[in-house]
């Protein structure tokens, strides 16, 4: 599965083993919280004040 910018973040971890280690290395630590499982990756990544497209590279790589 191709991870997009519109991919929600429950997904993402449910899809990708290695998720989780990218994602908090971005500074997204709180990927446990309840408004992470309905959120996407671009939405997430706004909040955080993080490039999405850098993310996306490393989740799909």
């Amino acid at each position: 599965m191709k991870i997009t910018k519109d991919t929600l973040i429950s997904e993402i971890l449910k899809v990708k083993a290695d998720a989780a280690p990218i994602l908090m290395s971005f500074g997204m630590g709180c990927l446990g919280c309840p408004s992470s499982q309905m959120e996407t990756l671009e939405q997430a990544a706004m909040v955080h004040g993080i490039d999405v497209e850098s993310i996306l590279a490393k989740l799909n790589a």
